[in-house]
């Protein structure tokens, strides 16, 4: 009995794959698809912020870390049409995935491993601080008008970025951008000192930016943040509506730029 219901189980996991398999394709690029997951995550954080599981830090730190994916995502493309799959392929699979993981469990299978302890994970999080350690100070004596020492402070500010660190990051990129002003990395650094409030400096790079890429609509964006974040709501709209007037009906982005819109006083 234990194993049908094991059976059960597997085919009902597997039933909705079948079903996407088998019914009509829909032409989807890979823009497209990058897009629907960004909007997914900004509603979850909505309803995590919503339900007391986020922080206002936390939530607007996740909700720029998205915007910024959406804002340099690549244009919607249509996708080639997907190779038809047969109804019998689709049952075959359905059929020995199951089976062939059954024994392959039973043969190298350990239901009793214990999870990961908090002692555990701390020790990885103490390793990976560690590394980020050891590579801060032998990027102590680089170069960054090097491309060596610029990529590796470039590689540090991400790492500390991840971590949720957003002063070192801004101090490694700040190396970086020492060594070479790269509008993109600009636009990296401005977003990390928007969330530090220190707008000042953000808007000095986004000019920096604009200079080299007037039309960067990430860098009109984050214009616009900053001076949402500075109060100036009326500077914030206009920057915004440029930016939307500008842009093509289909930009990936246009959305997210229309509810920043809507959240001005």
């Amino acid at each position: 009995m234990m194993w049908l219901a094991l059976a059960g189980v597997a085919l009902a996991v597997l039933a909705p794959l079948a079903y996407s398999l088998i019914r009509p394709p829909r032409l989807r690029g890979r823009g497209e698809a990058d897009l629907a997951l960004y909007r997914a995550q900004l509603v979850e954080l909505e309803a995590q912020r919503a339900e007391g599981r986020l922080d206002e830090p936390a939530h607007r730190a996740a909700t720029l870390e998205v915007q910024r994916r959406v804002l340099s995502a690549p244009k919607p493309e249509a996708a080639a049409p997907p190779r038809r799959v047969t109804a019998a392929i689709v049952l075959a699979t359905v059929v020995l995935v199951p089976g062939a993981a059954i024994p392959l469990y039973l043969w190298r299978g350990v239901p009793e491993m214990p999870s990961a302890t908090g002692d555990e994970r701390r020790a990885a999080l103490a390793q990976d601080d560690a590394l980020i350690d050891q590579l801060r100070e032998r990027l102590a004596r680089a170069d960054p008008t090097t491309e060596m020492g610029r990529q590796g402070w470039i590689m540090l500010g991400n790492a500390e970025r991840n971590r949720g660190r957003w002063a070192e990051a801004a101090a490694a990129w700040e190396r970086a951008i020492s060594g070479r002003f790269d509008p993109t990395l600009a636009a990296e650094l401005a977003e990390v000192f928007i969330e530090l409030r220190e707008t000042d400096k953000a808007r000095d790079l986004l000019t920096r930016g604009l200079a080299q890429q007037p039309a960067n609509p990430q860098l009109r964006f984050l214009t616009g943040l900053a001076e949402a974040r500075d109060g100036r709501a009326e500077n914030a709209r206009s920057t915004w509506r440029a930016l939307l007037a500008d842009a093509p009906r289909d930009a990936p982005w246009r959305e997210v730029v229309e509810a920043r819109l809507r959240q001005l006083p």
